[in-house]
């Protein structure tokens, strides 16, 4: 019922922060209130188990699948809808309260989805809830990425008992999107204004 119940909400939750304002107030409370929600449910849900203690294997595994994403953002820039989709939830990233936010937000996914949910649904299962809680977002690019990534982070939470292993894995790779991707799909500033060159070409043209 606690289960059910935060993936409810948290669900809810997550889909209006996305549609929020990108670093509003609104969207801070919102990204602070899915976070809460998540490690709630999940600690309410029962003991989280925190696996074995090891950092650095996950931290290079999360630089790791980073490496991968900014390659297929490469690729990804080139189809439109792709393209449309990073562009639109990197409108969202920024640092200070934002990446903060982000990064925490992260964090409490793993608590309750490879915490609580894996608990009581198991690997395969729990993946595919959290696509289809990622799905509220409307965003075919994060529902893509939670697929592969919620994949990666079931195969820790099995290999590792615990949930350590992806949440440093989930925050490392998560701070670098935020760090590097938004400056692959920054909007070249539009002007009115022409260049010199174009300017004496078109008067040249009427004369």
């Amino acid at each position: 019922m606690i289960v059910a119940a935060t993936g409810v909400a948290g669900t809810a939750l997550l889909g209006a922060s996305l549609a929020a304002e990108p670093g509003s107030p609104r969207f801070l409370r919102l990204t602070a209130a899915t976070a809460a929600t998540w490690v709630a449910g999940g600690l309410a849900a029962g003991p989280v188990p925190r696996g074995r203690r090891s950092v650095l294997v996950p931290v290079l595994t999360g630089a790791a699948a980073f490496g991968a994403f900014y390659a297929g953002a490469l690729v990804a820039r080139r189809i439109p809808v792709l393209n449309r989709a990073l562009a639109s939830v990197l409108r969202h990233a920024g640092g200070g309260p934002v990446a903060f936010a982000t990064l925490a937000n992260g964090a409490a996914e793993e608590v309750f989805f490879r915490g609580a949910l894996y608990a009581a649904l198991g690997g395969r299962r729990s993946t595919a809830i959290y696509m289809l809680v990622t799905a509220a977002t409307r965003n075919p690019a994060l529902v893509l990425a939670s697929g592969v990534m919620g994949a990666l982070f079931t195969l820790q939470r099995r290999a590792a008992g615990g949930i350590q292993a992806p949440v440093l894995t989930h925050v490392t790779w998560s701070a670098l999107m935020l760090r590097y991707l938004p400056p692959l799909f920054a909007e070249a500033p539009e002007t009115n204004e022409r260049s010199p060159s174009s300017s004496r070409s078109t008067s040249e043209s009427s004369t």
